[in-house]
């Protein structure tokens, strides 16, 4: 019995070393794959945006056409906001869309302002929870709207610097005024106020 054992272990140990070597370059294989698959899709899931591709906020949401103007508004140290877009949409919103242009030589901070007034929203971060849009034909005043943790339904945590020649894509999102109202007042805190019409 004890010689049986003994001629029976080369054989074990044999199969187990060849199970060894078909694991290991079946391993080796899937590494080469895996990384070769990896690449592929890096340099496929990143490609360089182009002059007319819409461009994408924090949020990762797709805004208009830049060539698209519905008003420009003035601000302070060269800052203007550039309005695209005031679409209504099925769901009883409006959504502004546009960006900001530094057009000055020098750096501008955001200021804590833009997140409004209202403690439980500025907890949530930067934000532009302080655009306000007026309807003067049926006189009322439009906020932005909230989710129920209180985040407002704008670009939110956006770098609190905007470097010289460069944008900030945003949007902002109301309830939708009437279909009657074809325009309405804009205000932001250290811009100019003026009147958007709505798509």
């Amino acid at each position: 019995m004890s010689i049986r054992h003994v001629r029976t272990t080369p054989r074990i140990g044999a199969a187990a070393l060849l199970a060894a070597v078909l694991t290991f370059s079946l391993a080796a294989c899937g590494d080469e794959d895996g990384k070769g698959q990896g690449q592929g899709n890096a340099s496929s899931s990143a490609p360089t945006p182009g002059k007319d591709e819409p461009t994408k906020s924090g949020d990762g949401k797709t805004y208009p056409d830049t060539s698209t103007v519905l008003a420009t508004f003035k601000g302070e140290k060269g800052l203007e906001m550039v309005v695209h877009e005031a679409k209504r949409d099925s769901g009883g919103f409006l959504t502004v869309t546009g960006e900001f242009k530094n057009t000055s030589g020098n750096g501008y901070t955001t200021p804590v302002q833009w997140n409004g007034l209202e403690q439980d929203v500025a907890l949530t971060g930067s934000s532009l929870a302080a655009m306000t849009l007026t309807d003067s034909k049926d006189k009322k005043r439009y906020y932005v709207l909230r989710d129920t943790d209180n985040r407002p339904l704008t670009t939110t945590k956006y770098t609190s610097l905007i470097k010289a020649g460069e944008t900030l894509p945003f949007f902002a999102q109301f309830p939708s005024p009437p279909n009657t109202t074809t325009e309405v007042g804009l205000t932001f805190p250290g811009f100019t106020t003026g009147t958007i019409e709505i798509s």
